[in-house]
């Protein structure tokens, strides 16, 4: 029992650091497809997951310090982040195309909506099926939710015109891999009381025995 506390207490103190770590990687996102553009040849949606890499950099040190999962699962769960956000800006592009002819923040709108949640979902989805990922669905709700929200911010650096600057990406960014973190702190504190409750059973058992 104490064990869990501590590991929880140690979970809920690193999340505003997990979430400075997603604004950060949110701030150099944007300023990746210029770098990326110098790069001649490649596939475009290879170009666009190499604009992922500093949030895939997050998400394997979130998913390393805050889980039970190997090195190579932590590998794993970059390699998905940035087919999430390759999945999210294609989701984007297809809702945007789909409501050609509505209003155009109406338009951003969708199509951020669409995006956030398509990235989060893959995210999710991904990361879950890792040896020590949550394997709940209400664990991944909080993301789900963040990332889906989030995601009409696109609307919002429209509006403004914004190009080498967002709003979108340090707060989507942020809110999902914090979301991630609270996930992964919930399934380690399931399996400690799982262990727990095993050893608790054992023991009576062996008492009663």
């Amino acid at each position: 029992m104490t064990q869990a506390i501590t590991s929880q207490a140690i979970s809920r103190n690193s999340l505003p650091m997990v979430a400075a770590g997603g604004v950060l990687s949110g701030v150099l996102t944007p300023l990746l497809p210029q770098l990326i553009d110098r790069i001649s040849g490649g596939p475009g949606d290879f170009r666009i997951a190499l604009v992922a890499v500093p949030f895939a950099v997050l998400v394997f040190i979130v998913v390393r310090r805050t889980s039970a999962n190997p090195w190579w699962a932590a590998l794993l769960a970059a390699i998905v982040t940035m087919v999430a956000f390759v999945g999210a800006v294609n989701a984007a592009i297809y809702i945007d195309g789909q409501a050609n002819g509505a209003d155009k923040m109406m338009r951003n709108i969708l199509s951020g909506l669409a995006g956030g949640f398509t990235g989060s979902s893959i995210m999710a989805l991904g990361i879950g099926l890792l040896p020590a990922g949550p394997r709940d669905v209400v664990a991944w709700l909080q993301m789900l939710v963040t990332g889906t929200l989030a995601g009409a911010l696109l609307a919002l650096d429209n509006a403004l015109s914004l190009d080498l600057t967002s709003v979108l990406y340090p707060v989507w960014q942020a809110g999902v891999s914090a979301g991630d973190g609270v996930a992964a702190q919930k399934a380690r504190l399931t399996d400690i009381f799982a262990i727990r409750s095993a050893c608790g059973a054992a023991g009576f058992a062996m008492v009663a025995g």
